[in-house]
């Protein structure tokens, strides 16, 4: 059924809503989506950089943005011009030496003061397409843009790394390119985050030049082409959007995750039993999640924004600001290559703000910025502290256990099932706290399990050597050259690290 949550967006679709029994919020989303992406081929077809200004192009762009803004959050969505204009000021009128910090504070400060007063104005506990879920991925743009300011502005071109030369702006934006990069309707309502210089190679039709053509590193002649069509990949992921809308409507309703702090089903099941439970649950809620961020995703690819390049077969690549490899999550073997691969474009966000910057417990810092991104929900904060003692003990493991079991593929094979299978529970008991968001649930669930995750986690890593980040770069300074279009070949060879 569907659950009543406040909704200050429009109310034009609420018969919809009440004929497909879903809250009208969830379907003015859906529709403002699909509207997106209509209006993205015609925009690229139409309004294609050949036939139109870059002036023309931002303007739409940023008029449709706030149009679908305000039909989904009515006039919650002048936050979304508050906290914008707040951090342009501070671009404008602070010096560019502290620019980047002023900027991430007050914008980050801001998201969280919305998502307290989201708390008292909307159902505590309540999933809703709320205004702050678009304004968590303008907080990422706005901050991104400031570093990447800073980094263009300020240091020397040898005092940065290979993706940081690349994603460097020498340029002050103006307010229009400013407003069209955080506001534009391809990434309003979803994202996701995309660099600055991206944005703008594809807004003025830059974004097909040779250094994108590339392929294992050299220009192909025979399929290069001007403008690659986005079709094929567009069609596919709307596939997978709507079977994974399917599995998550199916199965999620008769497996939801609260159940499992339920005394009734801890009494009367085994605990083999509710661990499999957990993992069914926690798999059924991921495609609600594969929906919004591929479908985003082909929106943009729709309008022509996210090509990366060509295959070794000549087909074009459509994934430069993909947020997730379905398979790759679902296969994960570790830890890391599960978040490598879930939600890539905030991963790459809090890298480049936080883990490449932060000189002290980089690990830490990062798991902590995540979770004030993410709102102040208690359970937040209880999935990113174990998740820091998961990644620890995971990565001691990995250090010390992998390599003696590379001798034949059969033992590889058996690693690989082993730490498949401890990494998927892993991820579901991490991930418990942040569904059922408070305190009282997350700590009976964990209970339950009598802490054994944390506790061997823990173990792991005091017991289990591991060389410094530090210590480990000096070691292997081949990997600080790896090549950069933005972070995309650099990540791979990093994730195997």
């Amino acid at each position: 059924m569907a659950t009543s949550t406040s909704c200050t967006g429009s109310t034009l679709l609420q018969p919809i809503s009440k004929i497909i029994d879903l809250p009208l919020d969830q379907v003015n989303f859906v529709v403002c989506q699909l509207f997106a992406l209509v209006t993205a081929f015609w925009f690229r077809l139409y309004l294609h950089p050949s036939k139109t200004s870059p002036f023309i192009r931002h303007v739409v762009a940023t008029l449709l943005g706030f149009y679908l803004a305000l039909f989904c959050f009515g006039w919650y969505a002048l936050h979304f011009l508050v906290q914008s204009g707040l951090a342009y000021g501070v671009m404008i009128f602070t010096g560019v030496e502290h620019m980047h910090k002023y900027c991430f504070v007050v914008t980050l400060g801001y998201l969280s003061f919305c998502q307290v007063t989201r708390i008292f104005v909307f159902d505590y506990g309540m999933y809703s397409a709320d205004f702050t879920g678009p304004m968590m991925v303008i907080t990422q743009k706005i901050t991104s843009l400031a570093f990447e300011i800073h980094d263009g502005l300020m240091k020397r071109e040898e005092h940065l790394k290979p993706n940081q030369k690349y994603l460097a702006v020498r340029k002050m934006p103006s307010l229009l390119e400013y407003l069209s990069y955080n506001c534009n309707f391809m990434g309003i309502l979803a994202g996701p985050t995309c660099s600055y210089n991206d944005y703008i190679a594809f807004i003025e039709g830059h974004c097909y030049e040779p250094k994108h053509l590339e392929s294992n590193g050299k220009v192909n002649g025979k399929f290069k082409q001007n403008d690659p069509s986005p079709k094929r990949d567009v069609i596919q992921k709307l596939c997978t959007c709507f079977l994974s809308l399917m599995v998550y409507l199916v199965i999620y309703t008769a497996c939801p995750t609260d159940r499992v702090i339920d005394d009734t089903f801890m009494a009367s099941n085994p605990f083999y039993i509710q661990v499999l439970y957990l993992y069914i649950s926690m798999l059924a809620l991921r495609p609600k999640y594969y929906f919004v961020w591929t479908l985003a995703d082909a929106i943009n690819n729709a309008a022509g924004f996210g090509f990366n390049g060509y295959n070794t077969d000549g087909t074009p690549k459509w994934d430069r600001i993909s947020n997730l490899r379905i398979l790759h999550i679902e296969f994960a073997t570790s830890f890391k290559m599960f978040l490598d691969n879930w939600n890539i474009q905030t991963a790459l966000w809090l890298k480049r703000v936080c883990y490449e910057r932060c000189p002290y417990n980089p690990t830490a810092a990062t798991f902590l910025l995540s979770a004030i991104w993410h709102g102040l929900y208690p359970g937040y904060y209880l999935t990113f502290v174990t998740g820091i003692a998961v990644t620890a003990a995971a990565r001691a493991v990995r250090h010390n256990v992998r390599q003696h079991f590379l001798g034949s593929d059969t033992h590889k094979l058996i690693y690989d099932v082993i730490t498949w299978f401890s990494t998927q529970i892993a991820i579901c008991y991490t991930v418990v706290p942040f569904v059922l968001l408070a305190v009282g649930p997350s700590l009976k669930f964990y209970s339950s399990w009598y802490c054994y995750i944390h506790l061997i986690c823990v173990l792991l890593a005091l017991v289990l050597p591991v060389k410094s980040r530090r210590r480990k770069q000096q070691e292997e300074p081949s990997e600080q050259n790896c090549l950069s279009s933005p972070d995309n070949n650099c990540n791979q060879k990093q994730k195997a690290t």
